[in-house]
């Protein structure tokens, strides 16, 4: 299948509105690259749902807290497109940084966030979020899209963008597809290919321990749960930067678990100097 690459903004938008004036819907798949089976996961959905899909390939500097970890994180648009010519995707927009960035300095939007912008991946990577609110809410700006497709896997990343699009009253619906996983029940991620071997087979222990915690649920006691998820996670050598149950909605850490009542179970580790997240939600 051919696809028809942009790299200016501007061109993209003619072609977008031009596709909107034939009565067609756009979905959209914002990445940064380094494609694999859980990004066409999210392409497939779009498809699925709407007449042209938009798939955005762009390393956003301003969510990086780490500027090694930007450094060294993967890239090959080469590979990418090929990748995106056996998919369902129509259009891939590829800009640079100043395509993006035309100024020294971006809007920013600053919703209200609750809990969603003061726990886990909020809490542990400071900024990460003012710079994917901004990137976000750019690329909605330059593609307008009907649809918004999103991976579980980066929950609390969905649920603030979700939280962004009602705020600032974006007229784009998000769609949060689940996560893809490999046969061991690892999670999808551009990360796995640094992982090494070795470390590639004990961060396995990362999705078990989730869904030992989720059979155990509803529970009186969450905190003895997760304790002994950090420990069992960290016997096989990996560092646990937060193993918790929230609130779905809220990512309020719940102590205690109902029945009925619909929760996130969210970890993040290190396996080396790769850092991994992963989540399941109870009940299905």
């Amino acid at each position: 299948m051919s696809i028809t690459i942009f790299k200016r903004s501007e061109d993209l938008i003619h072609h977008v509105n031009e596709e909107k004036k034939k009565g067609c819907s756009i979905g959209f798949v914002p990445t940064m690259g380094a494609l694999h089976q859980g990004h066409i996961s999210l392409i497939e959905a779009s498809a699925i749902q709407c007449d042209v899909t938009v798939c955005s390939i762009f390393v956003n500097p301003t969510q990086f807290n780490d500027k090694k970890d930007l450094e060294t994180y993967p890239r090959n648009l080469c590979s990418d497109i090929k990748v995106l010519m056996d998919s369902s995707c129509d259009i891939l927009f590829a800009p640079d940084v100043h395509e993006i960035y035309p100024h020294e300095s971006g809007f920013v939007p600053s919703p209200e966030l609750s809990w969603a912008g003061k726990v886990m991946e909020a809490a542990h990577r400071p900024g990460h979020y003012d710079g994917v609110m901004q990137v976000v809410y750019r690329l909605l700006d330059i593609v307008k899209p009907d649809v918004l497709f999103m991976g579980q896997k980066d929950y609390q990343q969905q649920l603030i963008i979700r939280q962004m699009i009602a705020a600032y009253e974006i007229k784009t619906k998000l769609v949060m597809v689940p996560t893809e996983r490999e046969a061991d029940g690892m999670a999808l991620s551009s990360r796995n290919v640094k992982l090494d071997e070795e470390s590639r087979i004990k961060a396995t222990i990362l999705s078990k321990t989730l869904h030992d915690i989720k059979s155990q649920l509803p529970h009186e006691d969450v905190n003895s749960l997760q304790e002994k998820g950090i420990n069992q996670i960290a016997d096989k050598g990996l560092e646990v930067e937060y193993l918790q149950v929230a609130d779905q909605n809220t990512l309020k850490p719940l102590s205690k678990v109902h029945k009925g009542e619909k929760v996130v179970i969210c970890v993040a580790a290190r396996a080396g100097d790769v850092r991994l997240i992963d989540n399941v939600l109870y009940p299905d």
